[in-house]
């Protein structure tokens, strides 16, 4: 018997493209049944990492969930958005009777699945975006040597996009 020759290492980041090709079909789901509600016996599984800091979710969920948490899109939710600026989807959800919003970026998503097409995804989580460290403080003689200025925080705010 002959083995075959192993592939290759490839120069091209194949891996990386399928995983955000397959979180983007996920996220293109969500976004329709956000705008169009869910058609038919579809409904969604969504696995996520509830340990990460940039994941919104209340802190007696997270006890409960320190790692990784499933929910299920299907008979009762609510305000479902997928705001690809700010890379988050939202859910409002209700556990054990006290409603509550989901806040989780694209990149703690870890599997997507759709059991009335039998279509599902699994993906490795990104990592969560570090905050950058504060600037320093100026010393007390730079602050009285520097003049007061105002600024406008207007030219700071994303301007909502045109559709």
């Amino acid at each position: 018997m002959t083995e075959e020759p192993e592939a290759p290492a490839s120069l091209l980041p194949y891996e990386a493209w399928t995983a955000e090709a397959m979180r983007e079909v996920a996220l293109r789901a969500l976004a329709h049944v956000a705008e169009h509600g869910l058609p038919g016996e579809h409904h969604f599984y969504l696995t996520f990492r509830t340990d990460r800091p940039d994941v919104t979710i209340p802190a007696h969920l997270r006890a409960r969930y320190p790692q990784e948490m499933t929910v299920v899109l299907q008979h009762q939710f609510r305000d479902l958005a997928v705001d690809r600026a700010a890379g988050r989807v939202s859910v409002g959800l209700v556990f054990g009777g006290v409603p509550a919003t989901l806040s989780i970026p694209f990149g703690a998503l870890t599997a997507f699945y759709d059991p009335h097409v039998r279509i599902g995804f699994r993906f490795q989580p990104e990592e969560a975006a570090s905050p950058s460290p504060p600037p320093p403080e100026p010393s007390a003689e730079a602050a009285a040597e520097t003049p007061s200025q105002v600024v406008s925080l207007d030219a700071f705010r994303r301007k909502p996009r045109e559709s």
